[in-house]
């Protein structure tokens, strides 16, 4: 297939083979490695793909170095994480998209299925919600150093398939450590977006991109946040569907809420020389 394929990876030996047998469709995969301590770059070298390496920033520098400062050997790139997989079924929709590539088309959002504990989070995950996942290079920019967006000047259009997501493929703890320096950069990028004026005009946008990031700047300004986020999750879209994995993962979910709202907090009182 003519993509090209980019995965960021940092310490993802446990990760990195079945994302590689799952993109193999390829002949150009390039692991974008933020300088892992464990047998990623060696499993990466393996399987042939190429290793570039860079010091992780943020994700919308990162993934805009991985864009625009390696060269791929075809026009479009599939951006994937190591905890996600490429099933079958997405795999012949976007080669079935190879030969319609070089039209208006710049940008392809596709969903992701989370999985926790070998259930699919079909109802607690929130799905569904779309990721900027296949690009032509050179005329997309990301932007926001985590959950980041990506703009483009051409026609963005939306695949039926899915990605497999597997984060908890490491176990809880890697998850809660993980989620601990995410909860950091979102206290960051709070703290700016709450000053700003809410744009209401994406409450009513066609683009499910646009109507999350306003229902998400209107969360962000609610008391009881990680509470409400708990509730929405479990009753509102149903998590209790997901059994005991919907209740572990939106109890997960109000604990990360809880985490922003501190460091946010923290922020603002270091901003006014308030003591710690």
């Amino acid at each position: 297939m003519m993509v090209s394929v980019l995965i960021l990876t940092f310490n993802e030996e446990t990760n990195l083979p079945d994302c590689l047998e799952s993109v193999g469709f390829s002949d150009d995969i390039v692991i974008f490695d933020s300088y892992s301590t464990d047998r990623t770059a060696d499993i990466a070298k393996e399987y042939g793909t190429r290793v570039v390496y860079r010091k992780f920033d943020n994700y919308a520098a990162h993934r805009n170095a991985a864009l625009g400062e390696i060269e791929y050997r075809y026009p479009w790139v599939l951006m994937i994480d190591a905890d996600e997989r490429v099933p079958r079924d997405l795999k012949e929709e976007i080669s079935g998209l190879v030969d319609s590539l070089d039209s208006d088309a710049t940008l392809y959002r596709v969903r992701r299925k989370d999985f926790f504990w070998g259930r699919w989070l079909k109802h607690s995950s929130g799905y569904p919600t779309w990721f900027g996942r296949l690009v032509k290079v050179g005329t997309v920019n990301v932007e926001r150093e985590i959950n980041e967006e990506y703009h483009t000047h051409g026609t963005i259009y939306h695949l039926r398939r899915h990605l497999i997501h597997r984060p908890f493929n490491k176990g809880i703890a890697a998850w809660l450590d993980k989620h601990n320096r995410y909860s950091s950069m979102e206290a960051d990028v709070f703290a700016g977006e709450v000053r700003g004026s809410l744009r209401f005009r994406d409450a009513f946008s066609t683009d499910p991109v646009n109507r999350r990031r306003f229902l998400k700047q209107v969360a962000f300004r609610m008391p009881c946040r990680p509470l409400l986020t708990f509730c929405y999750l479990y009753f509102v879209r149903m998590g209790f569907l997901d059994g005991k994995q919907g209740l572990a993962y939106c109890r997960l979910r109000m604990m990360y809420e809880y985490m922003i709202n501190l460091k946010t907090k923290e922020l603002r009182r270091h901003e006014k020389g308030l003591p710690m």
